[in-house]
């Protein structure tokens, strides 16, 4: 898994509207980068609600959010219609994406099953693209608001 200190890694990945977007593209703000595993699950609705929710005062802190998943461009824009969000969302490639440099799309295992997923972690970059903080495993209470906190103080 990627560390503080390290650089984000500079990969392309899909907008709802199809086109690309890349973390170096938001260079000179900061940028926090919350993946999840998948839309329309209780807990990655939580989440995308709750970032979208302090979306202004992120921006006040010169943060961007994009949020990350697997996910379609379709799936992206039935998420983004049927909650109101207004954070933005990216999808991750399918080989070779964000996720898996990041080291973050890995083996899971759910009732005896393997399978490989997103860990629901959650990336904080400084002006320079360099990583700040990172916290895996995220647990969604109150999350976006220890998260609005760290960039805050950045």
């Amino acid at each position: 898994m990627a560390d503080a200190g390290d650089k984000i890694p500079d990969i392309a990945m899909e907008t709802p509207e199809g086109g690309t977007i890349r973390p170096s593209q938001y260079e000179g703000e900061k940028l926090v980068l919350f993946f999840y595993p998948r839309d329309n699950t209780p807990g990655c609705t939580t989440e995308a609600k709750d970032f979208s929710a302090l979306k202004d005062e992120f921006l006040k802190a010169g943060t961007a959010l994009l949020g990350v998943s697997k996910d379609s461009a379709k799936k992206h824009q039935n998420f983004i219609a049927k909650h109101d969000l207004t954070v933005n969302l990216a999808t991750d490639a399918e080989e070779d994406g964000l996720s898996d440099a990041l080291g973050i799309w890995c083996e899971k295992k759910m009732y005896g099953k393997t399978f490989m997923g997103m860990v629901r972690t959650t990336v904080l970059v400084d002006r320079d693209g360099t990583i700040a903080k990172i916290w895996p495993k995220v647990k969604v209470k109150d999350h976006a608001s220890e998260v609005l906190a760290a960039a805050q103080a950045l």
